[in-house]
C-alpha cells in the first residue's frame, strides 16, 4: 500500500509546544496562576468537549460554523469548546442551590475555534477565565481588572505598555434610545457596530439598513461614536443616566486599587456576544499593534438562556497568543527568563561527582539536568547554551581533584566556585 509523506506540522491553526515555547508558555501560565490566587479567585476545570446545544443556545445557530463539531457514535451533537463562559454557565446552574454567592473562581482552558487566522490568532489557544457570578456592584469588574493587570505586570509587562479600553453597553443602549432606536434593534446594532475596523462603514451602514433602520438613525448612531469622553456621554445621557452612574463609581474605584492610569473610557468597545449587559472592556497594547490582549464584561442573563436562575455575573477571557506576541515585542526582550542548571563530565570517572552534586542541589530545590554519559567540554557548553538552563557546571579530573568545580553563568560567564559533594 502506497502513502503519500506524512507532513511533520501540527494541523493548520494548531500549535506545537517545544521547550522553547514552553517557557514563554509557563510565564504567561504562572502569571496567570499567581494573580488569580493573590486575589481570591477559586480554580475549577471541566471537560473539553462540550454539548452543541448549550453552545447554540448561548450564541445561536451560527455558532456551529465556527466551531469543531461532531456527532459520536451514539449520534449525540457535541463540540470541542470555543470558549469557558457557557461550561461555566452550566457549572453555576447545576448548582446554583449549593453554592455561597458571590463565587470568585478561574481556569486556564484550551479552547477551538475553526475561523480565519490573522497574526495573534489561531485555530487553538488557551485563555485565562476570571468570573465573579452573584455580584452586582462594580467591585466586580474592577476586581477582574485589577487582577489581569497584577498578572501583566508579573510577566514583565510595564504599566504603560497597554491600556484597559472601557464603555458600558447599557449607556449605550440609553444612547441609541435618544436617537430613537428602539430597544428590540439595540442588539443588531451592538453586533454591527462592533465590527468597525474590520469590515467597511458602508457595509456596517448595510447592516443596519438590513435591521430596519433608516437613514437618519443611521447616522446618529455613528455619530455616537464620535464621543471621546465620560463627559461628552453625560451631555447626550442626561445627569440622571443609570449607566453613566454605575461608569462613574467604577473609574473611581479604579483609583483606589491604583489602576485608574492604565484605564481609558472608550465609547467604540462593544464587544459582539450578545450576553453582555453592562461594562465591557478590552485591553491593547499602547500602540495598537495587536488584536486585544484580553476583554471581558458583566453578562447577567446568560444563566437564565440555560435555564437557571438570574444571577449577575462579571467574567474575562485573556488568550494566551496576543500576550506572548507583545511581550516579545518589548524593547530588550529576548526571552522568558531561564533558570536552573546543567551538570556534565569529562571522564567516567567523573560521573559519581556529577551524579552527587546534581543529588545535592535538587534536595536544595534547584532544577537539574544531569548529563547521562561523558561529553568533550566543547560538545557540553554547545548543548548548554541552547538549553533554558541559567548555569553549566563541567566537572573534570582537576576538578575532582580540587574538591570543587566552577558554576558558569551562561549568559554573562560569570563563574563561581561550587564545592562537590563526598
Amino acid at each position: 500500500m502506497n502513502f503519500t509523506p506524512l507532513s511533520f506540522d501540527p494541523p493548520r491553526g494548531m500549535r506545537d509546544f517545544y521547550p522553547e515555547d514552553m517557557l514563554w508558555r509557563n510565564r504567561v501560565f504562572d502569571a496567570w496562576r499567581h494573580a488569580a490566587s493573590v486575589f481570591g479567585f477559586q480554580p475549577y476545570d471541566a471537560c473539553v468537549v462540550e454539548s452543541l446545544e448549550l453552545l447554540q443556545r448561548k450564541s445561536g445557530e451560527e455558532v456551529s460554523e465556527q466551531i469543531y463539531h461532531f456527532e459520536d457514535k451514539s449520534g449525540r451533537k457535541l463540540a470541542l469548546r470555543p470558549e469557558m463562559t457557557p461550561t461555566l454557565a452550566r457549572m453555576i446552574a447545576a448548582r446554583q442551590g449549593q453554592l455561597a454567592f458571590p463565587v470568585k473562581w478561574f481556569t486556564i482552558a484550551q479552547c477551538f475555534r475553526y475561523e480565519r487566522m490573522t497574526r495573534g490568532r489561531k485555530r487553538e489557544h488557551y485563555q485565562w477565565n476570571m468570573d465573579v457570578i452573584g455580584e452586582e456592584s462594580v467591585s466586580a469588574e474592577v476586581e477582574i481588572l485589577a487582577a489581569a493587570a497584577a498578572s501583566l505586570k508579573a510577566m514583565g509587562m510595564p504599566d504603560d505598555a497597554y491600556k484597559i479600553r472601557v464603555n458600558n453597553r447599557a449607556l449605550l443602549a440609553e444612547l441609541l434610545a435618544k436617537s430613537g432606536i428602539a430597544p428590540e434593534h439595540h442588539a443588531a446594532v451592538f453586533l454591527a457596530l462592533d465590527k468597525r475596523g474590520k469590515i467597511t462603514d458602508e457595509e456596517i451602514s448595510a447592516l443596519l439598513e438590513a435591521e430596519g433602520l433608516g437613514e437618519e438613525p443611521i447616522r446618529k448612531t455613528f455619530a455616537l461614536l464620535g464621543v471621546q469622553t465620560l463627559d461628552q456621554a453625560a451631555t447626550l445621557a442626561g445627569a440622571d443616566s443609570p449607566a453613566l452612574a454605575t461608569l462613574r463609581e467604577f473609574f473611581a474605584l479604579s483609583e483606589i486599587y491604583g489602576i485608574a492610569d492604565r484605564l481609558v473610557f472608550d465609547i467604540a468597545v462593544i464587544r459582539g456576544l450578545a450576553y453582555y449587559t453592562g461594562i465591557v472592556f478590552e485591553a491593547f497594547d499602547t500602540e495598537r499593534k495587536f488584536r486585544a490582549i484580553f476583554g471581558g464584561g458583566r453578562y447577567d442573563s446568560l444563566l437564565t438562556t440555560i435555564g437557571g436562575t438570574p444571577t449577575p455575573a462579571v467574567g474575562l477571557g485573556f488568550g494566551d497568543v496576543v500576550v506572548v506576541e507583545v511581550l516579545k515585542d518589548l524593547p530588550g526582550e529576548t526571552a522568558a527568563g531561564k533558570n536552573g542548571v546543567v551538570i556534565g563530565y569529562m571522564f567516567a570517572e567523573q560521573r559519581e561527582a556529577a551524579t552527587r552534586l546534581a543529588r545535592a542541589l535538587r534536595v536544595q530545590g534547584e532544577t537539574v539536568d544531569l548529563m547521562l554519559s561523558r561529553q568533550k567540554p566543547k560538545q557540553f557548553f554547545s548543548r548548554a547554551g541552547s538549553s533554558t538552563f541559567a548555569d553549566a557546571i563541567f566537572i573534570g579530573p582537576d576538578d575532582v581533584q580540587k574538591g570543587a568545580a566552577k558554576r558558569k553563568n551562561l549568559a554573562t560567564r560569570e563563574e563561581t566556585d561550587v564545592p562537590l559533594c563526598t
